[in-house]
């Protein structure tokens, strides 16, 4: 009774040998493209908005020195006291805001972009609106230290599309690995030698010679 799972299993095994070659690339792309397109139609959308903000400098600061502030104030928009007052606009906890607000700067232009992510575009945009108010309320309160003053260049906007990838994209992501996987089993997969094929001879080994008689 032991060898009735083994016995049944030969069989199996014996037709997965008889397929062809290129199966593998086959099945290593339906079964990608499917695990893809699962993925992305299983992952809830997100939806991504962004602020920019601008820095000016005041008559004794310098373009250079606006700058340098637009990257120290785009590393402060993350932090707790910035995050703490925009909490109240945005409506949710400093914990949501620290995880789905990111900001980017330029070393060219005086510029920080606020961008906030959710998974509805509302709250994108209030989160990405509320964390600008608060840098730039931030700025206007240490103006006097700093001469550089952030001023509001542009509010977020509704998003009309996700931001993540959709299921289509997925499947072709997916469908491209398993691809990719199936043709690297195909390759090393090890070949067999032809069915009509005869074996090659054996090579055949000289005796050893034998020495002519030489009349003395």
């Amino acid at each position: 009774m032991t060898d009735t799972p083994t016995r049944r299993l030969r069989p199996f095994l014996a037709r997965v040998r008889r397929l062809p070659a290129w199966s593998a690339l086959v099945a290593g792309t339906f079964v990608g493209g499917l695990l893809g397109g699962a993925y992305g139609l299983f992952t809830p959308p997100e939806y991504t908005a962004t602020a920019y903000v601008v820095a000016v400098p005041t008559d004794k600061a310098t373009p250079d020195a606006a700058r340098g502030f637009a990257q120290a104030y785009g590393r402060v928009a993350t932090q707790l006291a910035v995050l703490g007052d925009a909490q109240v606009w945005a409506g949710v906890p400093v914990r949501t805001l620290r995880d789905s607000v990111r900001t980017a700067t330029s070393p060219d232009a005086p510029m920080v972009a606020v961008s906030a992510t959710a998974a509805r575009p509302g709250t994108a945009v209030d989160m990405a609106n509320a964390v600008s108010r608060a840098l730039t309320r931030h700025a206007e309160d240490t103006k006097g230290n700093t001469q550089v003053r952030l001023v509001q260049f542009s509010r977020a906007v509704k998003p009309g599309a996700p931001a993540n990838a959709s299921s289509a994209v997925t499947s072709l992501v997916g469908a491209s690995a398993g691809g990719l996987l199936g043709g690297l089993a195909l390759l090393a997969r090890p070949r067999r030698a032809g069915r009509g094929e005869d074996p090659a001879p054996a090579a055949s080994v000289p005796g050893p010679a034998t020495a002519a008689d030489v009349p003395r």
